[in-house]
């Protein structure tokens, strides 16, 4: 999402964003050139592993623990307790509540949804579903989200970063978002969590309160997940009917045959 800074220049002034997905400034005038940094934001920043290849790196930022209770405290309000354990593995203990919880799979994905909504004040999703969503076809409100959601759900997610996608119609906009390692899932270690608390939830939840296709792709061999906002899910998604790992807990607790703890 684009940041707009106001600051006394000279009259003459240009503003260039050398990196859509960066939260770095450069403005421009005839007698100076002065950088800006949005230090309140945390962004991934790419690092050399062992073997040479570039791999992402979170760096926390101080509103993330704002981000992770406030998102604890409506999940401690669906589900109707809270977790004695502390920070993220008491966050995920509440999800799997939540999974647990609902009889069925809507209901599960219902909670989720509502939990969704209740982090933003109403008035916003409507106004942005209504003026923002049908801008150029809804290009703009799906590379408005995916750089929002870089910007504040790393915390929950983990290192991602904006990239290119192809739609159906054959263009490219870069209103996907690329999750490296999910720390939701291999926190959860559980398909089921995945799929019913955060893929179809939150794939609702931007198609019908803020106006935007969504399809989420899973990668339960490496853990990565792919964002592609703009772009509606198919009719037959395969992700859905995912078995769950040997790992899971849940899956061992209902004791369901071929793991398959996605299913209500």
């Amino acid at each position: 999402m684009a940041i707009f800074l106001q600051l006394p220049l000279p009259p003459t002034r240009t503003i260039v964003f050398p990196n859509s997905s960066s939260t770095q400034l450069i403005l421009r005038s005839p007698n100076f050139t002065r950088r800006v940094r949005c230090c309140c934001i945390s962004e991934p920043s790419e690092v050399k592993s062992d073997e040479g290849a570039s791999k992402l790196e979170y760096k926390p930022g101080p509103f993330d623990d704002f981000f992770m209770q406030s998102f604890r405290n409506k999940l401690v309000q669906e589900v109707g307790s809270d977790s004695e354990k502390p920070g993220y593995v008491g966050l995920i203990e509440l999800v799997k509540l939540l999974l647990l919880k609902g009889r069925t799979r809507s209901e599960t994905s219902d909670a989720a949804v509502r939990i969704l909504k209740s982090l933003f004040p109403p008035l916003i999703l409507e106004l942005y579903k209504l003026l923002i969503a049908p801008i150029a076809q809804g290009k703009l409100a799906a590379l408005m989200v995916a750089r929002v959601t870089v910007l504040t759900c790393q915390w929950l997610m983990g290192p991602s970063k904006v990239n290119v996608i192809d739609l159906p119609n054959g263009e490219s906009w870069d209103s996907g978002v690329f999750v490296e390692k999910c720390q939701y899932l291999e926190e959860s270690k559980c398909v089921g969590v995945c799929i019913n608390t955060c893929k179809l939830p939150t794939q609702t939840f931007f198609k019908d309160y803020m106006g935007v296709p969504l399809v989420m792709e899973p990668n339960f061999k490496d853990y990565s997940c792919q964002f592609k906002f703009g772009v509606a899910p198919p009719e037959d998604d395969g992700n859905v009917n995912e078995p769950c790992f040997e790992t899971c807990s849940i899956a061992r607790r209902r004791k369901l045959k071929s793991r398959e703890c996605t299913m209500a």
